[in-house]
């Protein structure tokens, strides 16, 4: 079955078209209100890519923000309501050094100490995370690798940001306690690319 998915995922991710999906905006439906981001494939192309193929497949449906440190970050996007790890494709390339900044109501892709390590996982910062930032390619300078912004849903980002947290599954802590559902997660039609097919009727 893992083989199987694996298989599904690297499929649609070689026949995945930005262009003809014409959508760079993304809706987070969550149990607390939508959250619009704009993506940016210019500068972050192999991060989008990557997080809009994992939205296309439902991957996301059903999962939670299963970490919130306040005046730091909401994280989610790989465990289910019942705290179980979701499997993912492989890894992608960190592309921190993009020029884009960890700033309040960014999202950037979560990873473990390697580099390298991202797959599903996303947090936005909800404050300038200054020192996440891409200063070198070390271990520890490599950053974390932005690849869009909020655009609308403010308020729903900094309600997450305020839940009360405490321990849950296998996290001892930053764990809302009342959790925080991501429902879906929907494409929207860029602007600017509807409105060029449509100078072209």
């Amino acid at each position: 079955m893992k083989y199987l998915q694996q298989l599904f995922f690297i499929s649609l991710l070689s026949s995945f078209s930005l262009s003809a999906l014409a959508a760079e905006i993304v809706v987070i439906e969550t149990s607390v209100g939508d959250i619009t981001l704009e993506l940016d494939d210019k500068k972050a192309p192999k991060s989008v890519e990557n997080f809009m193929a994992y939205a296309v497949s439902g991957f996301y449906n059903s999962t939670i923000f299963h970490r919130v440190i306040k005046d730091f970050m909401i994280q989610g996007g790989g465990f289910t309501t019942d705290y179980n790890k979701k499997e993912t494709m492989k890894a992608i390339q960190n592309e921190a050094t993009n020029g884009l900044r960890n700033d309040k109501y960014t999202i950037a892709m979560a990873r473990t100490s390697d580099p390298h390590s991202a797959t599903a996982q996303f947090f936005i910062n909800t404050k300038n995370n200054v020192f996440l930032n891409h200063t070198n390619k070390s271990m520890r300078g490599w950053g974390y690798a932005v690849f869009g912004k909020v655009t609308k849903g403010f308020k729903v980002v900094d309600k997450i940001n305020e839940v009360r947290t405490g321990p849950g599954g296998p996290f001892r802590s930053d764990a809302p306690r009342e959790q925080v559902i991501i429902k879906t997660i929907r494409l929207l039609p860029n602007p600017a690319a509807v409105k060029a097919t449509t100078e072209k009727k």
